[in-house]
């Protein structure tokens, strides 16, 4: 019978770590957003549908708008 691999990985190190950080801080810029109690579940679940994250759904929401009130002032 074949010997079993054990998986090696013992979690993120400090270098993977900095490096997330590092990128995070260069490449990105959170908002905050609230919204009424039993949206995020109603968000959640749009966005499982549509087969994205919650952020991506988020942004592809906030595109789409851009992009139409942007028509309407032409």
């Amino acid at each position: 019978m074949p010997e079993e691999k054990k998986n090696s990985y013992k979690g993120q190190t400090d270098a993977r770590r900095r490096a997330s950080a590092k990128y995070l801080k260069e490449s990105v810029e959170d908002i905050r957003i609230r919204v009424p109690k039993g949206q995020k579940e109603i968000i959640k679940a749009a966005a499982t549908a549509a087969g994205e994250s919650v952020n991506g759904y988020i942004k592809k929401a906030i595109d789409d708008r851009m992009e139409r009130e942007a028509g309407n002032n032409e």
